[in-house]
């Protein structure tokens, strides 16, 4: 196990040995309990010593809601087993190489460290090692529990106050444990190479089967690699092979001329090849089918201090902790997630597009989903970031939310008593008539009277909420943040979750509302869901329930607030939902259930967007080209095999969205929204349209009765 002692020992320390070597040699030979070993130890003041065995390090196993393993993660590959779970042949296997008096001795093997001492001193350092099975099982325990260098160095070092504390240590453990139980430890914490530790985990990697389920050969090949697991690892290359090779069959003769197997047994066994399997270890994100939401569980994990008070707490709780996590994510909706982007965007293509689906009223992101494949390799144009979350989880800088935003002014509109045919007149260009005319939280002049916010097409008129966000007329939304306050849009935005991506504060300008903040899908997405649970905002949710190696449970349950008027909520659903008729999505089309949504586009179509809910589920696509958007924009672009003059958010998104959701949903029943209180958001109140001739004033009207909605809306 390890590599054998082979450096000089200090003269202080051959004569201890010295004086070990004279009490043992006094000694006749002696098996079962090693009491004449215990009484010469004592005369040299060697008594058994407590050895603390923190549990190993295994692997914690990440579930999906429906019981499905999706990745694991580890610091040691490791599957503990029971002895009764290993091959016989397993165990006659490693007692023949290792230790095949194991049964007989006591804490060391008298005859065997004789043996070595005597060889040592003759050698004039350490030559032999003479360990016992119990005494590499201490040895493992104390490099296994060392967190410095300097203390995996002392559990490892070449001297004989090394060797004298593991047997002390090997005194107590004998007298603590049975022989089956010491040599289960053993088994579960050696190191085979190739990754693997401990006899299920190697036979896993080496063969592809159950330690139960090991051949002679195989088991012959695992005993003979724990002597020098990395001289002789199979992964390494030819040289490692041929080493191991001849290790096995090593073991195979010990073992016939043990008589543990017959030399014909023997024979036939060397006979047979290596066959290394090198079967994939299973684990990280990158082997995992959901490698997005993977990155998402283990930074979620990693960064909350709710799974540890420091980083490495956290790093050791998740690497070593030997858990099961189960996990928000549903494997229907991830899916129809997956689905729905490839149809409209190519892994190939330069832009990604990125999706997150979160369930209002709990905040539990269900799926997470990206056009790129996960990786480091660029040519083929794979990703390593998480483009669906922030950075805290993986993520980037994200990309600007464009008109996305104007929900959070309508919703701070309706706040402030504005009614659905409430409007403004809206010109094709708007211009701060001051510097005061915006303040941002911090009570500062932000206005600029020096810059002309424009609309893409047209957009002039007077508009109300319903048609200017319908429209999504950007000198409509501009002018009516100034109206209700840019500090209170923010507010209003940052009760529903919004944040940037990259971690930093929310820029406050009078464009807060074009969507001039980075963003990404899980945070708008949770947002938009809060709308379709009536204002009930809930923090993202991706973790249910942590099962400990013991079976500990400790559920997490929803984080949630009231964020808006129950109300609010309705009558913002209600204007949200006419996009998909009377908007921009227009040309799209809804989804067969009730619905709402905003698109999103930025300056120049740097980035697209959808974002919508229905009381059920809640999703946001964002598209965007991570080598920088601003500089590759989404203009004369071919993206999923389709050419676009400019990209919108009823482009790309808005079909990625309606896609998803379809199949999302395909068999939940459709829940209504609650109707708008007419008493409180009915007509128009003092802000109606002018009275004009032959038009009647929009109070107590038709409230969709504001003139035809433009051919070319604006994003």
């Amino acid at each position: 196990m390890g590599t054998r002692m082979s450096s000089l020992a200090r003269l202080a320390a051959a004569a201890t040995a010295a004086g070990v070597v004279a009490a043992a040699i006094a000694l006749p030979a002696v098996g079962g309990t090693g009491a004449a070993f215990v009484s010469a130890s004592e005369e040299l003041g060697i008594k058994p010593e407590a050895l603390k065995e923190p549990p190993l390090a295994e692997r914690t196993t990440v579930l999906d809601a429906q019981g499905n393993p999706i990745a694991w993660f580890y610091e040691e590959y490791r599957e503990n087993v029971k002895l009764a779970d290993v091959a016989d042949i397993m165990k006659k296997a490693i007692i023949s190489i290792e230790d095949y008096r194991f049964y007989e001795h006591g804490a060391i093997d008298i005859e065997g460290t004789v043996r070595a001492l005597a060889k040592n001193l003759t050698s004039g350092g350490i030559a032999q090692g003479g360990s016992s099975i119990t005494q590499q099982y201490v040895k493992q325990v104390l490099l296994n529990s060392a967190t410095t260098e300097k203390e995996k160095n002392a559990a490892l070092a070449p001297s004989y106050a090394r060797k004298l504390r593991e047997l002390r240590y090997a005194l107590a453990v004998e007298e603590k444990y049975t022989k089956d139980q010491i040599l289960e430890k053993y088994l579960n914490i050696a190191y085979f190479g190739a990754g693997a530790y401990g006899v299920e985990a190697a036979a896993k990697r080496f063969f592809g089967v159950n330690a139960s389920d090991l051949t002679l050969a195989q088991a012959a090949t695992l005993a003979g690699a724990v002597q020098d697991p990395n001289s002789t690892d199979p992964n390494l290359g030819k040289a490692q092979k041929d080493r191991l090779l001849k290790r096995r069959n090593v073991v195979l003769d010990r073992m016939a001329e043990l008589k543990k197997i017959t030399p014909e047994q023997a024979a036939e066994a060397k006979k047979q090849k290596l066959d290394y399997e090198g079967t994939d270890i299973p684990g990280g994100c990158s082997t995992s089918p959901y490698p997005y939401y993977c990155m998402y569980v283990r930074a979620e994990v990693l960064s909350n201090p709710a799974f540890g008070k420091t980083q490495v707490a956290r790093e050791q709780f998740l690497n070593r902790g030997g858990l099961t996590i189960q996990t928000t994510l549903d494997p229907k909706m991830q899916r129809a997630a997956e689905q729905a982007i490839r149809k409209h965007v190519f892994a190939g293509d330069n832009p990604v597009a990125a999706e997150a689906l979160v369930q209002p009223g709990t905040g539990a992101i269900k799926a997470m989903a990206a056009s790129r494949k996960y990786g480091t390799n660029k040519r083929k144009k794979e990703m390593s970031i998480n483009v669906v979350a922030d950075a805290v989880h993986g993520g980037g800088i994200g990309f600007q939310a464009g008109s996305t935003f104007k929900t959070f002014t309508l919703l701070t509109a309706l706040k402030k008593g504005y009614k659905l045919n409430d409007g403004l007149q809206a010109g094709s260009g708007y211009r701060a008539p001051y510097y005061s005319s915006f303040k941002n939280c911090k009570g500062e002049n932000i206005g600029d009277p020096t810059h002309t916010v424009t609309n893409d097409e047209g957009g002039g008129g007077f508009k109300t909420l319903q048609t200017g966000t319908w429209e999504s007329v950007n000198t409509f939304f501009v002018a009516l943040e100034q109206k209700v306050g840019l500090c209170d849009t923010v507010k209003t935005a940052k009760s529903l979750g919004i944040k940037r991506s990259d971690g930093r504060p929310l820029q406050e300008y009078e464009t807060f509302t074009l969507g001039i903040n980075e963003m990404d899908p899980v945070t708008v997405a949770t947002a938009y869901a809060a709308i379709g649970a009536r204002g009930k905002y809930c923090e993202p949710m991706v973790i249910t329930k942590i099962t400990d190696r013991n079976g500990k449970v400790t559920n997490y349950r929803p984080k949630c607030r009231q964020a808006l008027d129950p109300e609010v909520a309705d009558a913002a659903a209600d204007i949200l939902s006419g996009v998909f008729t009377k908007g921009t999505m227009k040309g799209v089309g809804g989804i067969g259930r009730p619905a709402g949504g905003k698109t999103g586009t930025t300056d120049d179509q740097a980035t697209a967007w959808f974002a919508g809910f229905t009381p059920d589920l809640a999703g946001a696509v964002s598209i965007g080209d991570p080598r920088g958007s601003q500089v590759h924009k989404l203009n004369n672009i071919t993206i999923g095999g389709t050419y676009y003059g400019s990209v919108f958010g009823a482009s790309i998104p808005g079909p990625i969205w309606k896609d998803t959701m379809i199949s999302a949903l395909k068999g939940v029943p459709p829940t209504e929204f609650t109707p708008v209180n007419p008493e409180r958001f009915g007509g128009c109140g003092a802000s109606c349209r002018p009275v004009q001739h032959n038009q009647d004033d929009d109070r107590g009207g038709d409230p969709f009765d504001d003139g035809e909605i433009l051919t070319q809306l604006d994003e």
